[in-house]
C-alpha cells in the first residue's frame, strides 16, 4: 500500500450523508455505501492496496467540507468535555447559516494530542479548489465562527490554532508549523482544555477536580498520516457523557471489525449504526 493511514471513528446516522457501512475516502472524497465486514477484506485489496475500483459498490464524489471534533472521553476526559461542546456550537452556527447540505460535522474517536482540547479535522477545498486535511489544536466554541467563514468559506489556515496538514513530511511538518507560529506566537493558548479559555463553556464543562489523565506520545504535532481515515458509528443523543459512552461501546464491541480495515486503509471512513452495535 503507498500511502500511510490513519483510521478513526466517525459518527454516522441512517438517512444522512454517511450511514450504516458507507465507507468515505480523503482527500480523495469519495464513498462506498453499504459495506458489511465480510466486505473488508476484498475493499482493501482491491480499493486501496491495488487502487482500482471495487466492482460490487460504485464510488460516489463527495462534495462539501467534512468536520471531525475528537469526543473520545475514554481515551482522555478532555476530548469527551470538549468535543460535544464544540460540535454543539458547530451545528448552531451551520444551521444559522442555511449549511447543513454543505458543511458536515461528526463527532470522531481519538486523533492524538489530548493536550491539544479540542481536536478538529478540517476536510474542505483550499483557495485553489484542492482539497486537503488540515488539523487543529486548543479550539474553543468561539474559534468555530472564525473557522467556518475563514477555514472553509475562503480556504485560509487559522495560524494560532493550526496543528498540521494531510501530506506533509515529518519534517516538512514542523517546518511549517514553526513558519506559521513565527509571526504571531500566541503561547497563551498553549495550556489545556479549548486552549485553556477560562470563559470558555468548553473548559466549564470539565470536572471540578481537574483530574489529569496520562499524556501519550502522540501528544505532539500531526507528522504521520498522508491521509485519514474514518469509521463512521451511529449518531448517539446529546451530551459529553453520552458521547463517551458510544465509544466506549464501540471499542468493546467493534474492534476486530476495525483492526481488519487499519491493517491496510489509505484515508478512510466506515459507517456502523446502533443496531450494529446493540446485537
Amino acid at each position: 500500500m503507498k500511502k500511510k493511514t490513519r483510521l478513526t471513528i466517525i459518527n454516522g446516522q441512517e438517512g444522512t450523508e454517511s450511514s450504516n457501512g458507507d465507507v468515505l475516502i480523503f482527500p480523495d472524497m469519495i464513498k462506498y455505501r453499504g459495506l458489511t465486514q465480510s466486505d473488508v477484506n476484498d475493499f482493501i485489496e482491491e480499493v486501496l492496496v491495488k487502487e482500482t475500483q471495487w466492482l460490487p459498490k460504485k464510488a460516489e464524489t463527495l462534495k462539501g467540507s467534512y468536520i471531525y471534533v475528537c469526543a473520545h472521553g475514554s481515551r482522555d476526559k478532555r476530548c469527551g468535555f470538549c468535543g460535544p461542546v464544540l460540535i454543539k456550537k458547530f451545528q448552531e452556527e451551520i444551521n444559522a447559516r442555511g449549511l447543513q447540505d454543505k458543511v458536515f460535522v461528526s463527532p470522531c474517536s481519538h486523533i492524538g494530542g489530548h493536550k491539544y482540547a479540542g481536536n478538529v479535522i478540517i476536510f474542505s477545498p483550499s483557495i485553489n479548489g484542492e482539497v486537503t486535511g488540515h488539523w487543529y489544536g486548543y479550539v474553543a466554541p468561539e474559534d468555530v465562527i472564525v473557522l467556518l467563514e475563514q477555514h472553509i468559506g475562503k480556504g485560509q489556515i487559522i495560524d494560532h490554532l493550526w496543528r498540521g496538514q494531510m501530506g506533509l513530511s515529518q519534517e516538512e511538518q514542523k517546518t511549517a508549523h514553526n513558519l506559521r507560529l513565527q509571526p504571531n506566537n500566541d503561547a497563551a493558548r498553549q495550556t489545556g482544555c479549548c486552549g485553556g479559555s477560562k470563559a470558555s463553556n468548553c473548559c466549564q464543562a470539565m470536572p471540578s477536580n481537574g483530574k489529569q489523565v496520562e499524556e501519550n506520545n502522540d501528544d505532539k504535532v500531526n507528522e504521520k498520516s498522508e491521509n485519514i481515515g474514518e469509521v463512521r458509528k451511529p449518531k448517539g443523543t446529546s451530551g459529553a457523557r453520552k458521547t463517551c459512552s458510544w465509544f466506549e461501546r464501540w471499542e468493546r464491541q467493534d474492534t476486530y471489525a476495525a483492526l481488519a480495515v487499519v491493517a491496510a486503509v489509505a484515508s478512510i471512513a466506515v459507517a456502523y449504526s446502533c443496531y450494529k452495535q446493540m446485537k
